[in-house]
């Protein structure tokens, strides 16, 4: 008998065939081939001899044998047809009675038992397309299952991670989340700072400090694993073994089956020293989703770990408390210049910030009631952040971090109202001149824009709803969406500070007035 060809599952979660053969009112029943369960992820009707080039793997083929003729309902044709279908991946084939053939041939019935190819008996009263219905509805159900999990899981670690004590808690969430053990290494893959759950086999703890030295080493992989097949008890620890940091299990993991993975901390920062580690049954999508965002929160939970002996954020912050303005804790930070970036989640998302600051590469965020902000040191690039809309300031010296956080807020209002994932704040004028606001000198032009502006003062709903609105070109729904407030009251608002301006904001000269001394005042 021919080997079917290994195919590779889609990522969505199958259907188990005997779901479906325990359907009373599909009526299906199996002649033919093994009665070991397996997974049905696609559904495909063909009534080709040879269906093998529209094909992906992991079908239930159904067929009415139109194909199939009294000369070629025999011999050797239904086993070429039997070997073909198995070599394309196929999980089972399902034959409709009638209105082609009363009955399933028994020459197919023999050819699926020699080739190892599933059949199943659909009953005249079966149309395929129930079969169909019932098939993509179980994976509607099982996906929503896997997106609750995953969606559980997401919030037990955030939940952990933000307690005391952050990175054994952490470790202690995801070993119940995985079944297995979880472990954060020491320097280099080796030893370990913390870990949680039941502990594997030396010979399988072994394995895994090589994953953790793998993709520790600069420039090596970001993630590595492995399968322990072997089952060894784990006896005494044989000289050279690192001593699993206190409030670790002692008690054995089951060997057999047992998947190890590795995944660096820090991602692919070319200074990653340390590793997570995982000794757990084989994942499923549940768990390596799990698996992800742990390792994300753990990149950002170790820093403190790893530059205990630096502590240069301790000491600004505690200098700061004490009296020192920025300019004097400044070299304790070692960037010359940042990026104030502001973020927002997306509508449905519930990433937490820890997320977002190891996206980011900063332990320097602040969450907020609007937005989250953070300090990103100038010379990292701020890529887009899966489930937020960021707004990024120029880089700024320290002294100029007030400016580059409402730099950064303008960014977010716009990307809000663009509904894109980032804006960048660009100074203005061609080439980053500063245009005509840099030939006037700061301290006229504020002079200026507060005498433009002073009808406004003691109404800051008013000036924001302005400085938006020409930011936007003087665009309603946008400015409306940058807000969070109704089309209307943007038209409002304009129309009221135009009032108490006593100017007309549709004059592009006007416009670029007051633009200007909003700017001047910002």
């Amino acid at each position: 008998m021919a080997d079917a060809s290994p195919h590779s599952p889609p990522p969505t979660p199958g259907v188990p065939l005997s779901a479906l053969l325990a359907r009373a009112d599909l009526g299906l029943r199996q002649l033919a081939g093994p009665r070991a369960d397996a997974d049905i992820h696609w559904v495909h009707t063909s009534e080709m001899a040879d269906p093998e080039p529209y094909l992906l793997g992991g079908e239930l083929l159904l067929t009415a044998g139109m194909h199939l003729d009294e000369a070629a309902g025999a011999g050797a044709y239904l086993d070429g047809y039997a070997e073909r279908t198995v070599a394309a991946g196929a999980v089972a084939l399902g034959f409709g009675i009638a209105p082609v053939h009363a009955a399933v041939p028994r020459a197919l019935v023999a050819a699926c038992d020699r080739y190892g190819l599933r059949l199943l008996e659909v009953p005249a009263g079966t149309p395929f397309t129930a079969v169909e219905s019932a098939v993509w509805q179980a994976m509607t159900e099982a996906r929503h299952r896997e997106l609750t999990r995953i969606g559980d899981g997401q919030r037990a670690l955030a939940t952990a991670a933000a307690g005391p004590d952050p990175v054994p808690a952490v470790l202690r969430t995801l070993a119940r989340q995985v079944d297995g053990w979880a472990a954060v290494s020491g320097p280099g893959g080796d030893g370990e700072l913390a870990a949680a759950g039941p502990r594997p086999p030396a010979p399988a703890r072994t394995a895994a400090t090589r994953l953790a030295r793998r993709v520790t080493v600069p420039g090596g992989p970001t993630a590595a694993s492995d399968t322990v097949v072997a089952a060894v008890p784990d006896g005494p620890a044989a000289a050279g073994d690192t001593p699993v940091a206190a409030g670790a299990s002692d008690t054995p993991a089951e060997a057999p089956g047992t998947h190890l993975a590795a995944y660096a901390l820090g991602g692919r920062a070319p200074d990653r020293t340390r590793a997570l580690l995982v000794a757990a049954p084989p994942p499923d999508p549940v768990a390596r989703a799990v698996v992800g965002v742990a390792a994300v929160l753990l990149s950002l939970l170790t820093g403190p770990y790893a530059e205990a002996a630096d502590g240069g954020h301790s000491a600004a912050l505690v200098r700061l408390l004490l009296g020192d303005g920025p300019a004097d804790v400044a070299p304790l930070l070692k960037h010359a210049e940042w990026r104030v970036v502001h973020a927002r989640p997306r509508r449905g998302g519930d990433a937490p910030a820890a997320v977002l600051a190891a996206g980011l590469g900063t332990s320097l965020v602040a969450p907020g009631d609007d937005a989250v902000r953070a300090l990103v040191p100038a010379e990292q690039d701020v890529a887009p952040q899966p489930g937020w809309t960021l707004g990024v300031s120029e880089p700024v010296p320290v002294s100029a971090l007030p400016a580059g956080d409402a730099h950064a807020a303008a960014a977010l209002r716009r990307a809000v109202a663009a509904r894109t994932p980032l804006v960048h704040h660009r100074s203005p004028g061609v080439g980053g001149t500063g245009g005509v606001a840099a030939l006037v000198p700061p301290a006229e032009a504020r002079a200026h824009a507060a005498a433009v502006l002073a009808p406004l003062d003691g109404a800051p709903a008013l000036r924001e709803t302005l400085r938006t609105w020409l930011s936007l070109h003087g665009s309603w729904d946008r400015t409306a969406t940058a807000l969070g407030i109704h089309r209307n009251t943007v038209r409002q608002r304009i129309a009221r500070a135009a009032a108490l301006l006593d100017t007309d904001p549709d004059d592009p000269d006007i416009r670029m007035e007051l633009w200007f001394a909003l700017g001047a005042l910002s």
